[in-house]
């Protein structure tokens, strides 16, 4: 028995051992051979150069300036190794002193592992003027690697620098969401550079190599040319861009110039900032001045500033009064310079008021009181609903990432929002686009391009992707009575700027027949008790109203749309009527605008 006993157990030993050999041998050739393949067989990514922006007359925005990032061999920070990873870098700085030696080691350090096998960047950029006379002294030594590595340059600097954007390192987020960001190392940050990222950044290259035991290059099996230098063509004219950031030195706000067609040929956030020190990182005395700014420089007013739109929303509005069968073409009021209303007295600008007031002079004018008493008799409900068709309260759908909606106010939004009851006072602070009524600038181009032609456009920055033609996108939105009375407002929003009384009238000197609507939204509120009105002038500046000036031109065959928020600026008409001027005439002077 025990004989038996120890010929099983010899023969399963065997047994297990052939089984063994066999799986090794032949089984499991497959996964092995693959093994020795990875280990000799390397594919490389190669990243694309990112694509140029240019403007509407092939101007270079966003370009790519040539340059080289240094790398040292790994394993240098060894122990063993020390000696050679400090001559290298003597070597380097020596060649190149203004360097930064210590943030060149905390990044060896940091990269350096006995798992990496692959070259660590030490410097991300150094210019071509810079690399050439030294290249050949650091190409001949075995542990430093000079590579190609362009940046990201903005030629202007910060004009139009919340429409363009940045390209900035990328973290992990990024890399999470895009593998090729973490071979690139860079991304669009904000504006056009992040909408347009994924074009813009192409498509990675591939090589297929044979390499040795030290991982060094012995053949190239394959080559796969990157996606790449993709062209970006905006509708934007750079030079009108810098003509406009000169008229706004000093002020604070947005100016937006857009063809009726919804084509930006110029959009600009104030006050601007040098995007060019977003590209390799800013210094935290940079970051410090311009994040404690009052006038908060890093907000994209085109679409992030959320105002009180004031008197010009009174062209939609007075446009959905008399298209409506509550109050219709031929209604007027009288206007005394006050309305009570329950416990409270809402007040017109005008403190004697305007007398008898029909909607051309209301426009003309900016009778508050007679959109006040019409704002009773329709309602609040189709204010807001008419509101939402005419494009406010909604995205706008511009080439911008993460637009805002604004708020256009109603029982349901604060319902939604407060669970509280809505109140009539409510509905007349409305009509004079105040209370909780908020817009971004862009939404007030886009809305009196719609009143200058009786189409809503889509605002948009990119005039051709590569070799696509991007067009226009125009909506039907007025319905039939609203498209029979539109006329009537546009002849009010030109006696606006052309008649005596218009609130632009005495403010506006360009050579270019314009219509338009001025503006002043309050930014606090004024008690009831106080019966003399503080001068805009004598105010504190951040307690003083912002000043709008929505128009178009040429009034009789409209080509172009210009709105102007100045933010603190007191009266609309006083304070963007010079730069309204000045950027028609600009049109007309360049072409844009032939009369």
């Amino acid at each position: 028995m025990k004989i038996k006993f120890i010929l099983f157990v010899f023969i399963a030993t065997w047994l297990a051992l052939l089984v063994r050999v066999f799986m090794l041998s032949v089984e499991s050739n497959t996964y092995y051979e693959k093994l020795s393949y990875n280990n000799t067989i390397k594919i490389e990514q190669i990243a694309p150069v990112r694509g140029e922006i240019v403007d509407i007359n092939n101007r270079p925005i966003a370009i790519n300036k040539l340059g080289f990032k240094i790398q040292l061999a790994p394993h240098l920070g060894l122990k063993k190794n020390q000696h050679i990873f400090e001559s290298e870098m003597d070597t380097i700085i020596a060649l190149l002193p203004n360097l930064d030696r210590e943030k060149m080691v905390k990044d060896y350090k940091k990269a350096d592992s006995y798992y990496n096998h692959n070259f660590i960047d030490i410097v991300e950029f150094v210019s071509y003027e810079e690399i050439m006379p030294i290249y050949s002294v650091l190409n001949l030594r075995e542990n430093i690697n000079i590579v190609s590595s362009p940046k990201r340059y903005y030629p202007y600097n910060e004009v139009g620098a919340h429409s363009i954007g940045y390209v900035g390192r990328a973290n992990k987020n990024d890399i999470i969401n895009d593998e090729l960001k973490k071979l690139i190392g860079y991304t669009g940050k904000t504006g056009i550079e992040n909408y347009y990222n994924e074009y813009l950044q192409g498509l990675a290259g591939e090589r297929e190599i044979k390499v040795n035991a030290n991982n060094q290059e012995v053949e190239e099996f394959s080559y796969k040319k990157a996606s790449e230098d993709r062209k970006l063509t905006l509708n934007i004219d750079i030079e009108l861009q810098k003509y406009i950031s000169t008229l706004f030195k000093g002020k604070a706000g947005a100016v937006v110039v857009m063809g009726v067609d919804g084509a930006i040929l110029s959009a600009s956030s104030f006050p601007e900032y040098d995007i060019n020190t977003f590209v390799s990182g800013i210094s935290n005395e940079v970051w410090n001045k311009l994040s404690s700014s009052l006038d908060k420089p890093f907000t994209n007013k085109l679409i992030h500033g959320l105002y009180p739109p004031g008197s010009v929303i009174k062209t939609g509005l007075g446009l959905i009064y008399i298209a409506s069968p509550e109050i219709g073409p031929n209604w007027n009021t009288y206007c005394t310079g006050s309305m009570p209303l329950g416990t409270r007295v809402f007040r017109c600008w005008k403190k004697d008021g305007h007398g008898s007031v029909d909607i051309k002079k209301a426009i003309r004018e900016s009778c508050d009181d007679f959109f006040y008493k019409g704002s009773i008799q329709l309602g609040i409900k189709k204010m807001s609903d008419g509101f939402m068709r005419y494009g406010l309260g909604k995205k706008t759908g511009v080439d911008l990432p993460n637009e805002f909606i604004g708020t256009i106010p109603s029982r349901e939004w604060k319902r939604l929002k407060y669970n509280k009851p809505w109140f009539i006072g409510e509905t007349v602070n409305t009509s004079i686009g105040q209370g909780d009524f908020l817009t971004t600038p862009m939404q007030i181009a886009q809305f009196t391009a719609l009143m200058a032609t009786s189409k809503l456009p889509r605002p948009y920055f990119a005039s051709m992707i590569g070799d696509k033609v991007v067009e226009p996108e125009l909506q039907d939105v007025l319905n039939e009575d609203e498209l029979s009375k539109i006329a009537t407002i546009q002849r009010a929003m030109y006696e606006v700027c052309n008649s005596p009384g218009g609130t632009g009238t005495n403010y506006i000197r360009t050579k270019v027949k314009i219509a338009g609507k001025t503006g002043t939204a309050q930014v606090v509120g004024i008690l009831q008790d106080i019966k003399e009105r503080e001068l805009e002038h004598e105010m504190e500046y951040y307690t003083r109203s912002h000043a709008w000036f929505a128009s178009y031109g040429p009034f009789d065959k409209p080509q172009y749309v210009v709105v102007a928020m100045v933010e603190h600026g007191g009266h609309g008409g006083a304070a963007t009527g010079d730069i309204v001027s000045k950027i028609y005439n600009k049109l007309l002077e360049t072409g844009y605008i032939k009369q």
